[in-house]
């Protein structure tokens, strides 16, 4: 079964019919090996194909999905088709082979900047180390149909998928062939993973992990990152040596968390606050308003704080730890603060927190300020923080994101109190993620671990 990216369940809304019954057919369809993304902006440009197909022996594909019925073509020529719309008017499109060879070329060339994904010699020198290609996908058009009305002039048959080659019933080893023959020729000797994370790298930069963000990722590959690495990041011709990017795992589930309210919870070093750095790109392109990143630690909201400047985010998002976004929020809206002389230690945290909560139950901070909310370190936090920074979201976006680790809880209390995600507002059920893998533990953390657990066992026995 392929990887398709985003998941199924989280496009269907967006999607086609023809789209759909593609996507449906790809991913049961192909081999384990082959990865799909699904309408994904590509490039700087933000081009958007609607399928990519990678395969590590086959190459790159870009296919083009038309839920045209033949009697909807009134010309086609090798540029650009006539259609008749339902409002009797003819509509002129350009022809989706021109389409797809257009954002295979770009991608094509792309790629072609990478020292690691060309030939290094002979007369192809330059060029692709891999094999591409592209496609037409009539998704209500049948082979018959398509050959009868002469399309077949305009498209050539190689490279068209028709509506009865995509039937569930369809043969998986035809439908593949079928795509291998949208290119000529077969070369290399196939794309290893380091390769592959490379095309991700250049076709989605939201995917590259900044220097900033290498304090979340695994200390052997930091170590790696730091005797390898020979660039200037400011230099934007210049690529890496070794790249750093998002995982398929971490970015199926970037790309997929949809809308509403979002709950990720994992291991420590699984990757949970990479995928709040991207969500928070991602819906920064989409609200009006600012959105809001809430952690526990000082020191880790210093960091996101770096890593959205990176990103030229500033001025859309902000980040603060709860504590001193409770206090932001009174000096804001002219609250008085606890009175020290009254309140010591935790009673004057607590205090704060409860006078930020009483506010907004009164009005006096207006709920519903932010775009979207993003807590990160969630299992640090109390019930009633959590379901005060519900009231923060906005209703009509609805977009909340919290990530956890039930394993953790580095301050105390929160960890003794029992409550489930819905007793406080958060509509978690059915939108729950698990990040099961540890990036953060060396192989040699991992080995001793083991040791000790085999010695341990041979005691007891």
């Amino acid at each position: 079964m392929a990887t398709l990216i985003p998941s199924l369940n989280s496009c269907l809304s967006r999607m086609m019919p023809g789209e759909r019954r593609l996507a449906e057919r790809l991913e049961s369809h192909l081999e384990d090996d082959y990865l799909l993304w699904y309408d994904v902006p590509v490039g700087d440009k933000y081009l958007h194909p609607d399928f990519i197909v990678l395969h590590p022996g086959r190459g790159i594909f870009i296919l083009e999905v038309k839920d045209w019925k033949i009697e909807h073509v009134a010309q086609a020529s090798r540029t650009s088709f006539l259609l008749h719309t339902e409002n009797s008017q003819n509509k002129e499109v350009k022809n989706p082979l021109l389409q797809a060879r257009d954002y295979t070329f770009a991608v094509k060339k792309l790629l072609e900047q990478d020292p690691a994904l060309v030939q290094i010699k002979g007369p192809h020198k330059g060029n692709l180390c891999f094999p591409y290609g592209y496609g037409v996908v009539l998704s209500n058009i049948t082979r018959r149909a398509y050959e009868t009305s002469g399309l077949q002039k305009v498209i050539e048959p190689n490279l068209v998928i028709c509506k009865d080659e995509m039937y569930e019933s369809v043969d998986p080893l035809h439908l593949q062939e079928r795509i291998w023959n949208f290119t000529a020729y077969q070369f290399g000797t196939g794309l290893t993973f380091e390769q592959i994370d490379r095309i991700r790298w250049h076709l989605f930069p939201e995917l590259r992990i900044l220097p900033q963000q290498l304090s979340l990722f695994a200390p052997q590959q930091l170590s790696l990152f730091e005797e390898k690495a020979s660039f200037t990041e400011n230099k934007v011709s210049q690529i890496p040596e070794l790249i750093r990017i998002m995982d398929l795992q971490q970015e199926q589930i970037a790309r997929s968390l949809g809308e509403g309210h979002r709950v990720i919870h994992g291991v420590a070093g699984s990757g949970k606050t990479l995928i709040l750095a991207y969500r928070c790109q991602y819906l920064a392109q989409l609200s009006r308003k600012p959105i809001l990143i809430l952690c526990f630690n000082v020191a880790l909201a210093a960091r996101l704080r770096q890593i959205v400047q990176k990103k030229g985010l500033s001025s859309q998002v902000v980040i603060s730890h709860f504590h001193g976004w409770c206090t932001g929020q009174l000096r804001t809206y002219h609250i008085p603060k606890p009175d020290y002389r009254q309140y010591r230690g935790e009673a004057y945290v607590d205090q704060l927190v409860h006078q930020v909560i009483q506010s907004v139950d009164r009005g006096h901070i207006p709920a519903g300020m932010y775009g979207a909310v993003l807590i990160d370190e969630g299992h640090d936090f109390k019930p009633e923080w959590l379901k005060l920074l519900t009231q923060m979201v906005d209703p009509e976006t609805n977009a909340l994101l919290v990530l956890y680790d039930d394993a953790q809880n580095l301050y105390g209390e929160a960890k003794k109190q029992k409550f489930s995600f819905k007793s406080i507002g958060i509509q978690a059920q059915g939108r729950t993620t698990i990040l099961k893998i540890n990036y953060r533990n060396t192989t040699e953390v991992l080995t001793v671990g083991a040791c000790n657990h085999n010695h341990s066992d041979s005691q007891s026995r």
